[in-house]
C-alpha cells in the first residue's frame, strides 16, 4: 500500500539545486558593470519562448548581456515570494526556484485527511440527482425539458466520473477496498473501465509534461503529425471532434502508441495488473449488456434520450475540461524530454480553470495544479491547499480567469488552442508548441 501511495504522489528524487546569490545577480565582471557611465540605462528584454535565459541590454553606447542563473536553490519564505512576486518575469521553462517539498510544506496537515463518510455523500448527493433526472424527464416527456435534460444528466455523469476518478487516485478513502467498489460501481455506470483506466491516469500523473511519457492529451512530434492523412489531422484538430475523443482512446489510446485499456496484455499494464484489468472489462461488459436489455425493455430510443445523449455529453465534458488543463493558456506552456524533465516541472505546465457555477457540480476538479502535484488530496480541500501553495508558486502559478455563471470563455481558449497547438519538434528536452500553416483553419501565433 505505501509503495503504491508514493508512485501516485509520483514522489522521485528532485534534480539537484545550484546555489543562488540572496542579493541579486554576480559576475565575474561585476566590477565593470559598476563602472559602467551613469547614463547608461538598462531595461529587461523578455527572453522568447524557445529561450533559455533572459538578459539586460544597454540602451546608448552598446549592447551588454549578463546571464541569469538557470537553477536555483530554495531560499527562505518571505525573500522566495519577493523575488517571484516582484516585476521580472518568467521563463517558463525554467527550473523553479522551490522544491516539491517546500508546495508540500505550505499546505495545512488537514488537507490531507480523507474522510470516506464525506466523500460518500457527494457519491449519494450526485446518484440522487442523476436518478431524479431521469424520472422527471421521463415523467414529463416534453421536447422543451428533453434538451435541458441532456445538458444536465451529461454534466452529472461527468461528476460521477470525478468521484471514480478520486477513487482511482486513493483521495476517496484510505480504503483500497472501498476506493475499487465505489470506483467500479460509478465508472461502470459510465462505460468506463475502472482498473484500466485508473492505471493510465496514474501513468499520466507519474508523467505529466513528459512528450513521450505522459498520457493524456500529449503532443504530437512533428514525425507523427506529418505520417497522419490529411483527414485525421483535420479532424484531431477540428471542433467538435477532439471532444468526442475519450471512448476511442479507451479502446485504442493516442497516434504514436498501442494498447488498450481493455485488454489485460496491452502496453499500458504490467503483468501483475493483469486480474484488474479483467474485473474492470468484466464489470464494464456487464453494464454494456445491462444498457442492451434495457433497449429490448423500454425501446431504443427512450434509452437514447435517457442515456446515450446524455453519454455524450460526459464524453464531452471530459475532453473538454482535460483538454484545457494542459492547453489553451494565453501563453506558450513548455513541454520535456530527457534530463530537463522532472516531477515538480512537468506538474506546474498544468492550468487551474474556473468554470463558475459547474465548480461545485464537477467537484473542483478545475482546480487542478495542486491535484496534479499532489492527487491525494481529497477534492474538498483542494481550493484551500491552491490557496496555501500560491505564495510558494509565485508565477509559476497561473491563476485562471475568473468565469460567469457558466464558462463560456473557455470555449475561445478551446478554439484557439485547436488552431494552434499542432505539434513538437522532434529534438530538445524543453519544446514548445508549433502550428502548422497548411491545416484548415490554423493561424500562426506571433
Amino acid at each position: 500500500m505505501a509503495s503504491w501511495v508514493l508512485s501516485e504522489c509520483g514522489i522521485r528524487p528532485l534534480p539537484k539545486a545550484f546555489p543562488r546569490p540572496r542579493t541579486g545577480f554576480t559576475s565575474p565582471n561585476q566590477a565593470k558593470i559598476d563602472s559602467l557611465p551613469s547614463n547608461w540605462k538598462f531595461s529587461y528584454r523578455k527572453s522568447p519562448a524557445n529561450s533559455t535565459a533572459t538578459g539586460f541590454s544597454g540602451e546608448r553606447k552598446g549592447v551588454l548581456n549578463v546571464s541569469a542563473p538557470l537553477k536555483v536553490a530554495t531560499v527562505d519564505g518571505d525573500e522566495r515570494s519577493e523575488r517571484i512576486n516582484g516585476e521580472v518575469d518568467i521563463d517558463p521553462g525554467s527550473p523553479p526556484p522551490f522544491k516539491l517539498a517546500d508546495i508540500r510544506a505550505a499546505i495545512p496537515k488537514h488537507c490531507w485527511v480523507r474522510d470516506p463518510w464525506r466523500s460518500m455523500s457527494y457519491v449519494v448527493r450526485d446518484v440522487t440527482v442523476v436518478f431524479g433526472l431521469a424520472a422527471a424527464a421521463a415523467f414529463l416527456n416534453n421536447w422543451l425539458v428533453w434538451p435541458l435534460y441532456w445538458a444536465a444528466q451529461g454534466t452529472m455523469f461527468w461528476a460521477l466520473f470525478v468521484l471514480g476518478h478520486d477513487c482511482g487516485h486513493g483521495s476517496f478513502s484510505s480504503n483500497p477496498k472501498l476506493n475499487s467498489v465505489v470506483g467500479h460501481l460509478l465508472h461502470s455506470s459510465i462505460l468506463v473501465p475502472y482498473h484500466g483506466w485508473r492505471i493510465s491516469h496514474r501513468t499520466h500523473h507519474q508523467n505529466h509534461g513528459h512528450v513521450e511519457n505522459d498520457e493524456s492529451w500529449h503532443p504530437l512530434s512533428e514525425k507523427i503529425f506529418n505520417s497522419l492523412d490529411t483527414i485525421t489531422q483535420n479532424l484531431r484538430f477540428t471542433v467538435p471532434f477532439p471532444m468526442l475523443a475519450y471512448p476511442f482512446y479507451l479502446w485504442s489510446r493516442s497516434p504514436g502508441k498501442t494498447g488498450s485499456h481493455f485488454h489485460p496484455n496491452s502496453d499500458l499494464f504490467v503483468p501483475s495488473e493483469k486480474k484488474d484489468v479483467i474485473t474492470s472489462t468484466i464489470c464494464w461488459t456487464a453494464m454494456a449488456g445491462f444498457l442492451v436489455a434495457l433497449c429490448f425493455m423500454i425501446g431504443p430510443v427512450p434509452m437514447l434520450k435517457l442515456y446515450g445523449i446524455p453519454y455524450w455529453g460526459f464524453v464531452m465534458w471530459l475532453d473538454f475540461v482535460t483538454y484545457l488543463h494542459h492547453h489553451g493558456h494565453e501563453d506558450k506552456l513548455p513541454w520535456y524530454r530527457g534530463k530537463e524533465w522532472s516531477y515538480l516541472r512537468g506538474g506546474l505546465t498544468t492550468l487551474d480553470r474556473d468554470y463558475g457555477w459547474i465548480n461545485n457540480i464537477h467537484h473542483d476538479i478545475g482546480t487542478h495544479v495542486i491535484h496534479h502535484l499532489f492527487p491525494q488530496i481529497p477534492h474538498y480541500h483542494l481550493i484551500e491547499a491552491t490557496k496555501a501553495a500560491k505564495p510558494v508558486l509565485g508565477k509559476y502559478y497561473r491563476e485562471p480567469k475568473k468565469s460567469g455563471p457558466l464558462p463560456f470563455h473557455l470555449i475561445r481558449n478551446l478554439i484557439m488552442s485547436l488552431k494552434k497547438d499542432h505539434y513538437v519538434s522532434d529534438t530538445g528536452d524543453v519544446v514548445y508548441y508549433q502550428t502548422d500553416p497548411k491545416l484548415s483553419g490554423s493561424t500562426i501565433s506571433e
